[in-house]
């Protein structure tokens, strides 16, 4: 009596942790997506016709800004990015970074001198920038700045790219160069607030 289970399967989930497949990716780096501490949490590549996400683990993010700037071709060793129910699906494949070979010399970040504390900044749209599962969570302007808005304040704000941006918040200074604004208001839009602010 139970010796013959005929429904029941051996377990093989856990063998195919180890079995990662490694993909190698050769593109153009298009944008650093940034954290909302102003370092770098990915990349955007252009590869072929079609635009990646990479995300990068925060040990490592210095050394690959060091190495390759935006517009510089590159070739990224990736695995996919385990989808989370948690989160909407990206706008774009998210893989995650395993190395990284620049297909020319390594380059220094910028350092520029910027304004801390709190700020009232005004500039175009250039770029959204992307969480780590893949939604936009705030946008980088023509000057360089980053506004952190998060996904619910991308939402609130409706931005879009070349639209003219008001916002205040706070602004701290970014390892590459420019500065990441903690926005609170975007063209007279309270964020994170349900009602109209009296």
């Amino acid at each position: 009596m139970g010796k013959h289970k005929p429904h029941e399967k051996p377990r093989e989930h856990h063998a195919k942790v180890a079995e990662v497949d490694v993909e190698i990716l050769n593109g153009i780096i298009q944008h650093y997506n940034f954290s909302p501490k102003g370092g770098v949490e990915g990349l955007l590549l252009q590869d072929g016709d079609r635009t990646v996400q990479v995300n990068v683990p925060p040990e490592a993010w210095v050394a690959i800004a060091s190495a390759a700037v935006v517009g510089q071709a590159v070739q990224v060793s990736v695995i996919p990015e385990p989808e989370s129910g948690k989160h909407p699906r990206g706008e774009h494949p998210v893989y995650r970074f395993i190395s990284l070979q620049p297909a020319s010399g390594p380059r220094s970040p910028g350092n520029g001198s910027v304004v801390e504390g709190d700020v009232k900044v005004e500039g175009i749209v250039s770029r959204f920038n992307y969480a780590k599962h893949g939604e936009a969570n705030g946008v980088v302007l023509q000057n360089g700045d980053f506004l952190h808005l998060k996904p619910d304040g991308m939402k609130q704000a409706g931005l879009s790219l070349g639209e003219s941006v008001a916002a205040q918040g706070t602004a701290r200074p970014m390892l590459l160069g420019h500065r990441v604004i903690e926005a609170e208001v975007v063209n007279g839009v309270e964020l994170g607030s349900k009602q109209p602010h009296h």
